[in-house]
């Protein structure tokens, strides 16, 4: 017999959250009122089940799960097209909200979203076998990178990353080059929403969008360029 694990998440109530995942391609394949409140959606091989609390705050929530697959591009792209479809942008603060593709220093290619329940999906797929965290870059702007990036969404500690970015690119002696830059700005500017520091998500947004990259340097920026459009699209939500 295959075994099958099946995360049951909470949430206050359950439309919203069923809503939020219908936007993104998957189904509702049950749902009951009594004797609780208790649904399931399924996209694909991904199953989720929820059940509602009164009580529950999802502010304060600490669910989460992870989800592997094998197309972690296409399926952020994916979900990406629907909340454009259901919200009229691609919510990045508050909750719902959908992060960007990311190259984790351990071993995978991931996003995280966090439905209206509180609850952070982490979705991934596997680039290597070693699942061990990589030793930070030595070189400076590289590692704030590295650091910045671990506290903002594995530490979930946005004003931790804020400091450390804001700390390099206060630097007098040294130079990010101009990919470094935009993604410092970028992200800069996702903690900063985060935090609810709309002036200076507006001032990393425009510094970030001024920013003029060959055709090489976009290549290698490709998932900060997109984050910049949904946080330029979503700016002041």
């Amino acid at each position: 017999m295959d075994e099958k694990t099946i995360p049951i998440l909470p949430c206050r109530t359950l439309p919203p959250v069923l809503d939020f995942y219908t936007a993104l391609g998957f189904e509702v394949t049950f749902q009951q009122r009594s004797p609780n409140p208790y649904a399931v959606v399924e996209r694909g091989g991904i199953q989720l089940q929820f059940f509602g609390m009164k009580q529950y705050d999802p502010a304060n929530s600490f669910s989460t799960c992870y989800v592997l697959t094998g197309d972690v591009d296409g399926l952020h792209e994916a979900f990406r097209a629907g909340l454009k479809a259901a919200y009229g942008r691609i919510p990045t603060r508050g909750l719902p909200r959908l992060g960007p593709l990311k190259d984790m220093s351990y071993g995978v290619r991931q996003f995280l979203m966090k439905d209206p329940g509180g609850n952070c999906i982490r979705v991934g797929q596997p680039t290597s076998d070693d699942p061990h965290h990589r030793t930070a870059p030595e070189e400076t702007f590289a590692r704030a990178l590295h650091h910045a990036s671990l506290l903002a969404d594995s530490k979930e500690d946005p004003a931790s990353a804020a400091k450390v970015i804001d700390r390099v690119l206060g630097l007098e002696d040294a130079r990010p080059t101009c990919v470094q830059l935009l993604q410092l700005l970028v992200l800069r500017a996702d903690v900063a929403g985060r935090l609810g520091d709309d002036e200076a998500m507006a001032s990393a947004l425009t510094r970030a969008a001024a920013l003029r990259l060959t055709a090489e340097e976009q290549d290698a920026a490709r998932d900060a360029l997109a984050r910049l459009d949904d946080l330029r699209s979503g700016e002041g939500a």
